[in-house]
């Protein structure tokens, strides 16, 4: 009982100590110990990291979480170290409900069955974003978290001792200045000012050992970096990837939409989505071999074993052209084809039987099969 007693007065005693020393620094009535430039830019270069991670990290739980309440739950159950519930994601919920009114309104209705084709897609786009946030989850945030709740942790610890450590010092050094000047009054026996120099002599060792295990520790902050770039370049190639399935299931989508819309408006544009890239491939696809109805063939549209019709001769519907603007150099693999230039502006305009990825464009006398994913319809 006795020791605990002396113990907490102790504490209380250096408690006491450092905070008048703290207070007595804040209205400039007692002397710093600063530390080196080099030091102060160690401090410096750690905080900016401390908060720039937690901007980064918070930012990325909002691109891979928008909801803010599934966020919160997320979190509590990590706390709690339960495993956090499945959750289908907004693309498979919109293909539930999809699938649904197909059932409800007529699987086998052109409706009916349009809705079944982009159900599929979206669940597949659904699954694509579940796997990305599951690898970026791991990949990302998970290293990110573990610097704020460990690394960042064990370096504030030893700051805040280094902050104590510092105190001491300079509380140290204030006593023996005050010793010195009353033994030159003669009011003090020499003992006292040697103990005040032993305190002294102690406090700086400590404070060295201290600051050199501080340093240790912030100068560990560029491996801190080098973690997290690698980590960066996963985010990027997961996402990358994630794009990639998207924009596939999406042109996918779009073939089949094309196909059907043909069939069911003859005559319309079709595949109008602007891309988000260029195609992987300039390779012509295999056109549909078809006829326009009642008129002449069109050149690589003409059935086999039937003379095709050279372009040239081919006019374009009394309605239905449109200007376009050219998104990629594309180069013509044949005579049927019209070669392109990024950002020029083309007349283009769809035949009946076309395949879909296809139309046929104009810029002055000349006259060619475009890809429509090259191309930015305007209005």
């Amino acid at each position: 009982m006795d020791f605990n007693m002396k113990k907490l007065a102790s504490d209380a005693g250096i408690f006491f100590t450092r905070a008048v020393q703290f207070t007595e620094e804040k209205f400039g009535q007692a002397e710093k110990t600063e530390l080196d430039a080099q030091f102060e830019n160690l401090l410096a270069r750690a905080d900016s990291t401390k908060n720039w991670t937690e901007k980064i990290l918070r930012q990325t739980e909002v691109l891979l979480q928008p909801n803010p309440s599934a966020r919160v739950e997320e979190f509590l159950y990590e706390k709690l170290d339960r495993k956090v519930p499945s959750r289908v994601t907004n693309g498979e919920l919109l293909a539930q409900y999809m699938a649904e009114a197909a059932s409800e309104l007529g699987p086998t209705t052109p409706y009916g069955k349009t809705l079944i084709k982009v159900a599929e897609a979206e669940k597949r786009l659904g699954a694509a974003e579940r796997d990305f946030i599951h690898t970026a989850s791991i990949n990302f945030l998970t290293p990110l978290r573990t610097f704020l709740e460990g690394d960042w942790k064990t370096i504030s610890k030893e700051r805040r001792l280094l902050h104590n450590r510092r105190l001491d010092l300079d509380a140290c050094k204030a006593r023996l200045k005050k010793a010195k000047a009353a033994e030159a009054k003669a009011t003090l026996w020499n003992d006292e000012v040697d103990k005040a120099e032993q305190e002294l002599r102690v406090a700086q060792t400590e404070f060295d050992r201290q600051a050199e295990v501080t340093r240790l520790l912030l100068e560990g902050i560029s491996s801190t970096h080098v973690n997290h770039l690698r980590c960066l370049h996963e985010f990027v190639e997961s996402q990358t990837t994630y794009y990639a399935q998207c924009y596939r299931h999406m042109l996918d989508l779009q073939k089949q939409l094309g196909s059907s819309q043909g069939a069911i408006f003859p005559g319309t544009f079709v595949g109008t989505t602007e891309p988000a890239s260029p195609p992987l491939s300039s390779t012509s696809p295999t056109t549909a071999a078809a006829t326009m109805p009642g008129g002449p063939s069109v050149a690589g549209l003409a059935p086999p074993g039937e003379a095709a019709l050279r372009l040239e001769e081919v006019a374009p519907p009394a309605s239905g052209t449109r200007k376009a603007r050219v998104l990629y150099d594309y180069e013509a693999a044949d005579s049927s084809e019209l070669a392109l230039l990024a950002d020029e502006l083309i007349t283009v305009y769809s035949l009946p039987g076309m395949d879909p990825d296809w139309l046929i464009g104009e810029r002055g006398n000349k006259k060619g099969k475009v890809p429509v994913t090259y191309l930015e319809l305007l209005s």
